[in-house]
């Protein structure tokens, strides 16, 4: 595993400690300060810019519910990278989907979505996705 890739892999793994911790000076450190930022929680509208997502940060981090994660894949784009995982957060699986953008030798979060999961595909299999 490369460096690059070492380094997005512990910034991934310090969202879900910070968020497990409800350590919201780790959680504002992991954001970007200088590139646009947007979060989408279950549930929740799209939420765009810096102040607006950490002030939700804010609301979930003052009681943190129960959360861990696995299966975090890797994927760079130069310096843009994307952490596909799945989050158990108080029980409930979920997908989730985590930008991150490299800033001097730091990954710094830009985008944080997670979805429940409501189905597990056989082993290998596509779903099927329908679209009307």
């Amino acid at each position: 595993m490369g460096d690059a890739v070492a380094r997005l892999l512990a910034a991934n793994a310090a969202f879900y400690r910070a968020f497990a911790a409800g350590d919201m000076e780790a959680m504002t450190t992991l954001w970007s300060a200088r590139r646009p930022v947007a979060c989408v929680h279950p549930g929740w509208p799209a939420l765009r810019g810096r102040k607006l997502v950490l002030e939700s940060w804010q609301v979930i981090l003052r009681s943190p519910p129960p959360v861990t994660f696995a299966d975090a894949e890797a994927t760079l784009w130069g310096d843009l990278a994307m952490v596909l995982c799945r989050e158990n957060v108080d029980g409930t699986t979920l997908v989730a989907s985590n930008l991150f953008a490299r800033e001097r030798e730091d990954w710094r979060m830009v985008h944080h979505q997670a979805t429940p999961l409501t189905a597990t595909p056989a082993e290998g299999a596509v779903p099927t996705v329908s679209v009307h």
